[in-house]
Formats: C-alpha cells, sequence, structure tokens
C-alpha cells in the first residue's frame, strides 16, 4: 500500500533524523532561506516558506534559527545562491527515485550524485525519466489514538481532504497541495495532534520488494543520498513488507 510505505519510510526517516540532528536543521535552514529569497520574508503570503518553517517546527529547530534562516534568505544577513534541482534515477530492481537538492554548485553535486547511485547499485537517469510515475499531494498523518475515525473524517473531507484511510495504528490524509494549508490548520484549530505532515511527492504505484537483499541495497541507497548535505527530501516508489523489514534489521 502506498501509505505503509509511505509512513514506513517516514518512521525509518525519523529514527536516522534524531540521531543527526544538527544536519536536519542546516538542510531545513537552507530550504527557509530559498523559500524567503524566492517569495518573501512573510510565512502568510509565501505558502513554500510557511511549509518551510512547518518542517522546521515539526524537527524542533529553535525559532531563532528559523528567523535567521528567514533574514538570510530575504538579504538582511547576506545573500543567499542555493538553487533547487531535481535528480531522477533507478534504485536496484528498478525501484524509481527522485531526489530535491539544494545546491550551490550545480557541477560538484550532480556528479557526487551520480556516484552514489552507482555505488549502490543504481543508475542516475535523465530529467523525467520517473517524475511522471509520481503527483504532487498533501499527506498528513495522525496516530489512531489521537482522533475518532468518524469525527476526524467528517473533519477532514469537509476541510478539503480528497480521502482518509485507515491504517490500523494511523490515518493517512491525502490532499491536493493547494488544500494543504486550508486542512492542517482546519486539524490544528480542532486540537488534533498531527504524527506528521508535508506537501510530497507520492508515487501511484508501488514496487513490492520481497527480497531482503534488495531491500537492503535500497535501504543503503536512500540512506547515503538523505546523509548527503545538499538533499532535502528522496521519494521512491519501493514497499517493503513488514515481514521484509524484521528480517533485515534482525
Amino acid at each position: 500500500m502506498a501509505g505503509h510505505s509511505h509512513w514506513a519510510g517516514i518512521k525509518h526517516k525519523k529514527a536516522a533524523n534524531d540521531a543527526k540532528r544538527g544536519k536536519i536543521w542546516s538542510k531545513i535552514s537552507r530550504l527557509i532561506m530559498v523559500a524567503a529569497k524566492n517569495g518573501g520574508g512573510d510565512p502568510n503570503t509565501n505558502l513554500p516558506l510557511r511549509y518551510a518553517i512547518d518542517k522546521g517546527k515539526q524537527a524542533n529547530m529553535p525559532k531563532d534559527t528559523i528567523e535567521k534562516a528567514i533574514k538570510k534568505g530575504t538579504g538582511e544577513l547576506g545573500a543567499v545562491s542555493f538553487e533547487e534541482v531535481v535528480y531522477e534515477g533507478y534504485a536496484p530492481g528498478g525501484v524509481a527515485v527522485m531526489i530535491d537538492a539544494l545546491t550551490d554548485n550545480r557541477n560538484r553535486t550532480a556528479p557526487e550524485i551520480r556516484k552514489l547511485f552507482e555505488k549502490r547499485g543504481g543508475s542516475m537517469g535523465t530529467s523525467g525519466c520517473v517524475s511522471y510515475m509520481f503527483a504532487k499531494k498533501g499527506i498528513i498523518f495522525i496516530s489512531a489514538d489521537k482522533a475518532d475515525e468518524e469525527q476526524l473524517m467528517d473533519l477532514v473531507l469537509s476541510s478539503g481532504a480528497d480521502d482518509m484511510e485507515n491504517h490500523g495504528d494511523m490515518y493517512e490524509i491525502s490532499c491536493a497541495p493547494e488544500a494543504y494549508n486550508d486542512l492542517k490548520s482546519a486539524i490544528d484549530d480542532a486540537g488534533i495532534e498531527v504524527e506528521s505532515a508535508e506537501v510530497a511527492m507520492v508515487p501511484d504505484n508501488n514496487v513490492e520488494i520481497s527480497d531482503p537483499e534488495k531491500a537492503q541495497k535500497i535501504l543503503n541507497l536512500i540512506e547515503s543520498f538523505e546523509e548527503h548535505d545538499d538533499v532535502q527530501n528522496v521519494y521512491s516508489n519501493f514497499d517493503i513488507p513488514d515481514s521484509v523489514m524484521k528480517q533485515i534489521e534482525s
């Protein structure tokens, strides 16, 4: 299931991020800077900046660190030279991978990303080779013990959500990107705690990976991208069943 795979990926990333908080804050600072540079320093009129600030808050970034990044983006504390780049390619098993990066030197970043693909058994492709397999969506996860399912469904569907799925321990709510802000605000106003919320590239279909060795190679590749300083987000269409994950983790 797409939702199961997406949430599994978020949980995996959260566990890794707890040990690398400084690097995560640095990456989000870049995101805030670029958003502020492109659309101004007011999150009320600059949605990408609002999303970036939300991401910073979810990562427990200090308020002054966020404000400093905004000022750098608007030029109050010096110029920002980062640009947005998307890299696409394939992990082992033909799994699609999309990488959002913010770089101050394309000529350095592209070869480094290509090398990571090749080192881990994947291959970097051309622009557009896998992006057609993904759609941009707002995705919000809420723990099942934080809200009544029927009441939550009524709230989100009346606030712009396209769908809500019950994955047992977690509710997955999806919406169009333009509806994300109003939907997230409605959930926050209702006092419902959110486990994860983001506008992300979600795969139309997933590739199930049943071979533990291949699954480990894919996870290693994804992790190597996430550790790269220029990489903001990594999206993929693999789905590793719980039984296979248990074999890997044991």
